[in-house]
């Protein structure tokens, strides 16, 4: 019976026993790099973004015109054309 437990004590002190730790090898330099390539398109997409953030959200001089003839009283909307508008844009997005 002592000789079984040296034996098994002997089988698990070989498997808890540990490795050699062996050194890292330093990296190998050159070979890989990250690199970024962007189309055509999604530099036009940049360009036009680009231009779009630039842009004023008011055209002044829409409004300039548009003002001067409401003072003057020359501004005259169709009332066909107004309700053109209204349903084009009720029936392409549904809301008023």
């Amino acid at each position: 019976e002592i000789l079984m437990r040296i034996d098994a004590y002997a089988q698990v002190q070989q498997l808890y026993q540990t490795k050699k730790v062996q050194k890292a090898e330093p990296a190998k330099k050159g070979g890989f790099s990250d690199q970024l390539q962007i189309s055509s398109m999604g530099k036009d997409l940049q360009v036009a973004k680009s231009a779009v953030a630039q842009a004023p959200d008011v055209r002044a001089d829409v409004v300039a015109s548009l003002k001067e003839q409401i003072n003057n009283g020359t501004y005259q909307v169709s009332g066909e054309s107004f309700a053109e508008k209204v349903l084009e844009k009720y029936y392409s997005t549904g809301k008023l």
